[in-house]
């Protein structure tokens, strides 16, 4: 292929010449999140041509290539871990349990590696670089990369491709730098080789009621391997392991052998966490402690809710975003005492400890059902709907689905079903990567997503909101108060926290708010106010004008200086009308 003259692989695909690019930013940033933002570079250049027209002439990203090196990828972006603030370099180690992985400075002899290092390459205590089972010229490339990173001398991290003299198969490792106070210059070499924790074989047949041999299979597609070594091991036919690999994908609920992956290994995560007790209340700040209660979901799921305000009030549902703020500022939940407000807050499906649905429900479907599950449980029989953003379609679906329950709805920074490309890319750019890809590229977006958190885990929530909002000055004058930062913070912990990261709830969430949902929009049956924020970096003016006139029967209203976090910032404006929906006092 001549320069300038790329080659595609159709009109659904990339590029050929662009897949590299990419492909190499898909696994700097599943080795360190912080190189995000140079993935989002490359990937808005690449795949922009997609966005033109009208939404409904979507033609969706469909490259089996890109997606194969996605499922690749995503195996340890997110139990990744840099650095650790204190220094102690084998902390570093110990945070990565199913990765094998080592310390080193370029020199002879090893620093530390970890169990599954021990494993899948074979080390011994004082173990030397050239013991590590690849060719002397790969041995030799690596050992310069790990002297020119670990003394600052390189890109801050390398990917390397390099072929494992073990199992034939190539092996990507990340280099990259260890921070705090060192000896020497350390750099971490993280690997995509994975080891099978010890007694893991039993969480998994529990888990999924597999037989012995179903797991030995489980485990080797895990390990990477291919059927016919999986057969040979076993003595048995390739047919036989693939008929019982079908077995494997109907208990599991999969329908892929890297489906499989990735659930196994979401439950490798789990069984490798420290177990710990849901609190059953929290105290943040100058916000009341609450209790998290659950009730069962008609298919046994479980469904956690909180509430506050006057417990024997009238009735409100609040619908927390795909952020998962659950918590309003402590004046606004005073304030809902004060006038009489039961303010019921579902934690939606996958959030918090809410179980998620099965991958076959329809998602906006099973979460209009939870949220009647929770309001049945209460004896709830007339509700006013408070929703923020793209939560405006639960809210119309619980509305369509019980009309006679909901006494209106109040949308704030609402999110209209959008209807052109222009109108995603006059969002700001952290919005517009992930929205837009869950309407052009719904593949690509759960390992975006997934990135995302693992960014926003490293940097900090606070650091990470100032970095994806700071296109709007009303939404950072509104978190820039003590009290609308305390909630957002608070609220988000179901969302993100040490011991969560509902970041395929999210994703899910995603993708189906870029859905078209305009027929829920136009059969409204209940009353419909929308406040509307003049600096959304998410929803700009002019988008919710272009959408008014096929919508006028909402009730529109323009709210000066504010953005995505209108609610939190005017949140007295936003309780007065939603009086006109509950009973009088």
């Amino acid at each position: 292929m001549t320069s300038g003259t790329p080659s595609s692989d159709g009109p659904k695909g990339v590029a050929r010449d662009h897949k590299a690019e990419i492909v190499d930013r898909l696994y700097d940033v599943a080795l360190d999140p912080i190189r995000l933002e140079e993935l989002m570079q490359v990937w808005e250049g690449r795949i922009g041509i997609l966005r033109q027209g009208h939404v409904k002439d979507v033609v969706p990203l469909d490259d089996p290539e890109i997606e194969a090196h996605l499922d690749r990828a995503s195996i340890f972006l997110d139990r990744f871990v840099a650095s650790r603030e204190d220094g102690a370099y084998r902390s570093v180690l110990e945070d990565i349990p199913r990765s094998a992985a080592f310390l080193s400075d370029g020199g002879p002899i090893l620093t530390g590696f970890n169990r599954p290092a021990a494993v899948a390459f074979g080390l011994r205590d004082g173990a030397a670089l050239v013991d590590l089972p690849f060719e002397a010229d790969d041995l030799d490339m690596l050992r310069d990369v790990i002297r020119k990173v670990a003394s600052g001398r390189a890109e801050r991290v390398m990917t390397l491709r390099i072929r494992s003299s073990i199992t034939g198969s190539p092996v990507i490792v990340r280099v990259g730098p260890v921070e705090g106070e060192t000896a020497k210059p350390l750099a971490l070499v993280m690997s995509t080789e994975l080891v099978w924790p010890e007694g893991f074989e039993i969480t998994v047949q529990e888990a999924f009621g597999l037989t012995a041999a179903e797991v030995e299979i489980v485990r080797g597609i895990t390990l990477g391997l291919p059927v016919k070594d999986i057969a040979e091991a076993r003595g048995r036919s390739a047919e036989t392991v693939r008929t019982q690999l079908r077995s494997i994908l109907a208990k599991t609920e999969t329908h892929s052998q890297s489906e499989l992956v990735r659930v196994v290994l979401g439950l490798m995560d789990v069984a490798l966490m420290p177990s710990e007790g849901t609190p059953a209340s929290a105290r943040k700040g100058n916000l009341e402690p609450l209790v998290y209660q659950y009730v069962k979901a008609p298919d046994g799921r479980r469904l956690e809710f909180i509430e506050f305000g006057n417990p024997a009030g009238r009735p409100v549902l609040y619908m927390h975003l795909d952020f998962g703020f659950i918590r309003w500022p402590a004046g606004a939940e005073r304030v809902a005492r004060q006038r009489n407000l039961r303010v019921i807050v579902p934690v939606r499906a996958g959030y918090g400890r809410s179980d998620p649905h099965p991958k076959a429900v329809d998602h906006l479907q099973g979460v209009t059902a939870d949220y009647l599950a929770i309001l049945d449980w209460l004896g709830i029989r007339r509700v006013a709907v408070l929703a923020l953003g793209a939560d405006l379609r639960f809210a119309l679906a619980v509305a369509a689905a019980r009309p006679a329950l909901v006494g209106g709805i109040l949308g704030c920074a609402a999110q209209l079903p959008l209807q052109t490309a222009a109108q995603y890319d006059r969002m700001d750019k952290w919005q517009r990567f992930i929205l837009a890809n869950a309407r052009y590229a719904p593949k690509v977006l759960p390992f975006l997503v997934q990135a995302g958190f693992s960014l926003a885990r490293r940097m900090g929530k606070e650091k990470f909101f100032a970095q994806v909002n700071g296109g709007s000055a009303a939404d950072m004058e509104a978190f820039a108060r003590p009290e609308v930062r305390e909630a957002l913070l608070a609220g988000s912990e179901v969302t993100l926290s040490e011991k969560i990261l509902a970041h395929h709830a999210f994703a899910r969430e995603c993708i189906g708010s870029e859905k078209d949902w305009s027929a829920l929009v136009r059969a409204a049956v209940v009353p419909v106010v929308l406040l509307q924020g003049d600096q959304d970096p998410q929803t700009p003016a002019q988008t919710i004008r272009e959408l008014m006139g096929d919508y006028p029967h909402l009730d529109v209203r323009f709210v000066p200086n504010t953005g995505q976090l209108l609610f939190f910032a005017e949140w007295p404006m936003a309780l007065d009308v939603l009086e006109r929906f509950l009973p009088r006092r």
